[in-house]
């Protein structure tokens, strides 16, 4: 065995080939039923001509196809590549010639779109379709049905051997800019995101047996909420298929607070990873009425990363459910894991900061000169992590240098996360360079300021931006979704933010919107935020 995704996968399903693997309405397989059909992908995929190394599209929302698909192509170490369901013609255009894409397995509502950009894309050879109610019409793209494709597959596992050197590309958006592709040895993910090092412990696993071995504990249950065309569903998902969780993906196409509860009392789930307030929020909400009707005694832990997670908004689940473990963590699509900490409502903490963790293994935070930052310096530098990190992005040298650098001859990602390291030596995030405001020479991370707003009774959600300003060069502004039935002026939000962060910190223009837009999986928009602003200003 391999540190490989389809060895470990495989060697779980042939531990617990009985126990339920992935739910995912309407579809519940076993490990032993999705093994089967993972490798009735991969021979189908084989027979199309698809061969090790090239890359497969999967254009869908969380479905099982979309993780038989994934397991389909590692087991025949082809690169799945994962498609914002979002994207418009000429976004998905840049995507699959960018990403080189020789098959695509889509939702037959995605169609159009495909069709309306496939004759720019010679490569692009063969096409699969996942059946919906949507009724499109794929023969323009000759596309053979999903369950047709693997009924005429063989389900044998009959393939050669692979390599932990087999690749793994995440394509990212970030908060802004074109998609990237960020490409690591599957061996290299696995530590970094896939729980080849234990992060409650920092200790790493001496083989891809004693991962798998895990298989043997009690079974426990996870709830995926995040679209897998995300790293962080996709890992939730694949970290728990090697140790023999039962996976359950959300398949509702809009956010319900509700509709989770339901889940977790029906599947008895364990523990829920979220995007902190854009599902936290919500969920929270619903959770007090939830508790009336529903027995939510199996849920455990509820881990946030990848967005601002807010104390009110934790300290509503620890009101309704006191036993509840609260883990923040902080990671990135570039540099994986890099710490985490639980929630401790009495601890002490900095007003307007991001969450504060304990780093991780290979975790620094380094200065302008790639030096590490002393403790409770108050020096702002950028997180970086060595030892199992990318090889880089996809076909582009310059973004590839400017991200994975070299200090003291050991080489770093370092995305552009930016934090402090406190006096304990944990770190305490401050937010990604790319949307820093600068305000008269005084950075400014919207983090902070969003947490801030926030903290404010009237305020449901926020994002802010840095808008031009003749004296200073950039002022700060926000969008806010206010709650149900209030009108937050700026007058208030001005004076409620001055006790928790500094003065020229405080939002300087307001507008106030129906809802937020985020990202799927709860990451902000950024540039939607600055037009709305823009617009009104004008």
């Amino acid at each position: 065995m391999e540190w490989n995704v389809a060895d470990l996968v495989e060697a779980a399903a042939d531990a617990v080939p009985d126990r339920d693997a992935l739910v995912a309405d309407p579809a519940r397989l076993t490990y032993a039923q999705l093994d089967a059909r993972a490798n009735r992908v991969a021979h189908h995929l084989a027979s199309a001509g698809v061969t090790a190394g090239d890359h497969v599209g999967v254009h869908a929302y969380n479905c099982a196809e979309f993780v038989e698909t994934m397991l389909g192509c590692y087991k025949l170490r082809a690169v799945p590549v994962n498609i914002n369901y979002r994207y418009v013609e000429s976004e998905l255009l840049y995507l699959f010639d960018n990403a080189d894409l020789v098959a695509l397995v889509h939702q037959r509502q995605f169609t159009p779109r495909i069709a309306a950009i496939r004759d720019q894309l010679p490569g692009l050879r063969h096409f699969v379709v996942i059946d919906d109610d949507s009724g499109e019409d794929t023969s323009a793209l000759g596309s053979v049905p999903y369950e047709d494709a693997l009924a005429a597959a063989s389900p044998e596992r009959d393939f050669g051997p692979r390599s932990p050197d087999d690749h793994y590309i995440l394509y990212t958006g970030g908060t802004t800019g074109m998609p990237k592709g960020v490409v690591w040895r599957q061996h290299d993910v696995i530590f970094a995101l896939g729980g080849g090092i234990d992060h409650a412990t920092g200790v790493p696993h001496e083989s891809p047996e004693s991962l798998v071995a895990r298989t043997a504990n009690p079974p426990t249950c996870s709830l995926a909420i995040a679209p897998l065309m995300h790293g962080a569903a996709q890992w939730a998902t694949l970290g728990g298929l090697f140790t023999g969780l039962k996976v359950v993906l959300y398949t509702d196409r809009s956010f319900s607070g509700d509709r989770i509860w339901e889940l977790v009392e029906r599947e008895k789930v364990n523990t829920i990873p979220i995007t902190g307030d854009a599902m936290g929020r919500p969920m929270a909400e619903a959770l007090p009425a939830a508790l009336k009707e529903r027995d939510l005694s199996s849920l455990f832990v509820v881990a946030s990363t990848a967005a601002v997670f807010s104390p009110a908004v934790k300290d509503q689940f620890k009101e309704a459910l006191p036993n509840l473990l609260i883990v923040e963590s902080v990671g990135s699509s570039e540099g994986g894991f890099n710490g985490t900490q639980m929630y401790d409502k009495n601890a002490p903490r900095r007003e307007g900061a991001g969450v504060s963790v304990a780093p991780g293994r290979d975790t620094i935070v380094i200065d302008d000169d790639g030096k590490p930052v002393t403790p409770g310096s108050g020096v702002r530098g950028r997180i970086a992590r060595g030892g199992n990190i990318p090889l880089g992005y996809y076909k582009d040298e310059a973004k590839t240098a400017a991200t994975f650098l070299t200090f003291d001859g050991r080489r770093y990602a370092v995305p552009g996360d930016y934090a402090l390291v406190e006096e304990d030596g944990s770190i305490t995030l401050l937010g990604r360079g790319s949307v820093c405001i600068n305000s008269g020479g005084e950075k400014i991370y919207p983090e902070e300021v969003e947490g801030a707003l926030k903290s404010h009774p009237d305020v449901f959600d926020a994002l802010v931006v840095g808008l031009p300003d003749e004296r200073w060069g950039q002022k700060v502004a926000c969008v806010v979704q206010p709650r149900e039935g209030a009108r937050p002026t700026l007058d208030a939000l001005d004076a409620h933010c001055r006790q928790h962060i500094a003065g020229y910190k405080v939002p300087k223009a307001l507008e106030l919107v129906e809802a937020v837009e985020r990202s799927p999986s709860g990451k902000p928009d950024y540039p939607w935020a600055k037009r709305v602003l823009e617009a009104a200003s004008a």
